[in-house]
Order: C-alpha cells, then sequence, then structure tokens
C-alpha cells in the first residue's frame, strides 16, 4: 500500500535520527579535542550546544557537534584572536585532519568531513548568572556577540514538551536542518532551531506537511531578519554569516517555500503523488518514496 503524506514524515523522521554508531564515533573523539584544548590554554569548562546528539535536533549523516569552550581569562579585543587560538591548538593535535575557521567556529572535519566538530570559543561574562551564564563569542561576521546556551536550549526543550504539540519544536527544527543541509543553504542551525521552536510556540497542533511550509513561508516574509533572544538572555543572532551567504540563502528559500506550498496544496487537494513529488524536491531528493 502506498504511502499516505504523514506516513511519509513518519518515515523520514526516523531516517533523519544520527545512528548509534556516529553518537559512539562523537564521544571517542570528544576526550581528544578536550584534551587539545586544555593542553594549550586554561579552560572552565567545555558544553555541547546547538543540535549535538543528545538534544534531538540533528540530522543523521550531518550531525556537527558543536562544542563551547569557556575559555579562562580576560577576554582579547579581536574575536579573531580567540579563534586562531583555538585553531592552532586543534591543528597542532590533529595535522593530518582539515581544521578552518567558519565563524563563528572553528571548525574540525574528521573522517573527511563525516564527522564535524565545532569548537566556539567563549568568555564567561557579568551579565548572565550560575543558571544562566552568558558568554561573549565571536561573532557571524566580525567582533563579539553574546550567548546563553543553557537558556536557549531550555527555551526549546520547554516549546516541545507542550502536550498540544508532541515534540513538534525539535520535529520541525530537524526538518528545517534537513532542508538545510540537503540544498546546501548557507543559513545557520541554531537560527533555524530556535525560530522553528518560536514557529511552534504559536500552533494549536503540529503537523509536519502544514508546518514546514508556514515555517518556510514565514521565513521567507521576515526575509532571514536576525532574531531577538527568546528568553531575553543575550541579543539579537543572525541567520547567516555574510552578505554574500545571504543572498544565496534568500534564494534557496525562495524556492524552497515555493516547493512546500505546492506539497501542501497538493496534500489539501488529496493529490499525494503530487504531494511526493515536490516533498521530494524541497529535500533534495532524500524524502521517501510512495
Amino acid at each position: 500500500m502506498a504511502l499516505s503524506v504523514d506516513a511519509g514524515f513518519d518515515t523520514f523522521f526516523t531516517r533523519l535520527v544520527p545512528l548509534a554508531s556516529q553518537r559512539e564515533a562523537a564521544a571517542k573523539h570528544r576526550a581528544s579535542v578536550e584534551t587539545s584544548l586544555s593542553q594549550a590554554f586554561g579552560v572552565h569548562l567545555f558544553r555541547e550546544i546547538g543540535s549535538s546528539f543528545g538534544h534531538g535536533t540533528g540530522v543523521r549523516g550531518y550531525c556537527d557537534v558543536d562544542l563551547l569552550v569557556s575559555i579562562k581569562g580576560p577576554r582579547p579585543n579581536s574575536s579573531d584572536t580567540a579563534l586562531g587560538w583555538v585553531k592552532s591548538a586543534l591543528q597542532s593535535s590533529f595535522p593530518y585532519t582539515e581544521v578552518v575557521v567558519r565563524r563563528p567556529t572553528v571548525v574540525v572535519k574528521f573522517k573527511q568531513g563525516t564527522e564535524t566538530w565545532e569548537v566556539l570559543p567563549g568568555f564567561i561574562t557579568t551579565r548572565g548568572d550560575q543558571k544562566t551564564p552568558v558568554y561573549d563569542i565571536p561573532g557571524a561576521a566580525s567582533g563579539w556577540m553574546d550567548t546563553a546556551p543553557t537558556a536557549h536550549l531550555a527555551y526549546v526543550n520547554e516549546i516541545n514538551k507542550l502536550d498540544h504539540v508532541a515534540g513538534g519544536a525539535k520535529k520541525l527544527a530537524r526538518l528545517a536542518k534537513a532542508w538545510k543541509y540537503y540544498n546546501n543553504v548557507p543559513v545557520s542551525s541554531f537560527y533555524l532551531e530556535m525560530r522553528a521552536a518560536q514557529y511552534v510556540s504559536t500552533l494549536s497542533s503540529f503537523v509536519p506537511v502544514w508546518d514546514m511550509c508556514g515555517l518556510l513561508e514565514y521565513l521567507h516574509k521576515i526575509q532571514l531578519a536576525a532574531m531577538n533572544d527568546p528568553r531575553g538572555a543575550a541579543g539579537r543572532f543572525s541567520a547567516y554569516s555574510t552578505p554574500a551567504n545571504g543572498v544565496i540563502a534568500l534564494s534557496k528559500l525562495s524556492t524552497g517555500a515555493v516547493r512546500a506550498r505546492k506539497a501542501l496544496d497538493a496534500h489539501k487537494n488529496n493529490d499525494p503523488a503530487t504531494a511526493f513529488y515536490y516533498l521530494d524536491l524541497l529535500f533534495g531528493g532524500r524524502f521517501p518514496a510512495r
């Protein structure tokens, strides 16, 4: 029997979950990454942030591990300096592994990029507290910005636990990231996750084919505008790192929103074959076959 659109999304969600082997490999590398940085400079703590394996929004085969390293001592004037410290330490420890600066992080591409670590240098500030620490981190293009990772994770978890959306915040974030990865959209995964949670917070229920369309159309309407911290713990954060990336991201977003709308319209018109066709286009040929 051919899949319905809802069943297609159920299958798709199963395929998006990272494999246990990926989680195990990442855990092994974490110790060596932390040792490398601890030996290079003083560290208060390491904190996994963003779409790490344990958070429930990563995408199989694309689940970068986001690691904030809280560096001891005064913050340098230039964020380039902090990124240089991290890059130098990791290059010394992993000479045969590609290590590059990709603001606001230093990216370590283990196994030819199939396992990617994004290391974010941070400096604890006095603007937060023990429960909700605020860090200065490199800005998307230059300078410094602030972030409150525990507050951000708590926000997504809070929305995700609402009874009427049944885990929809993380499911929609995972769909948005799959769209990003499968179409090479240069937009921040963190931004997509926070926008997805914010969008789901306005819903009375979560239906993937409806709400993926709604999210992309909303992002297109606001033109990927920078987002205020929903908890008010830190400042605004951007969707992309450079104006050039913004142009590319908006172009691909426009295409994605049109495809999502055509899929939804076909679904509403009881035309699952057409809906599957456009969903497959939307997700770069990765959506389950009917």
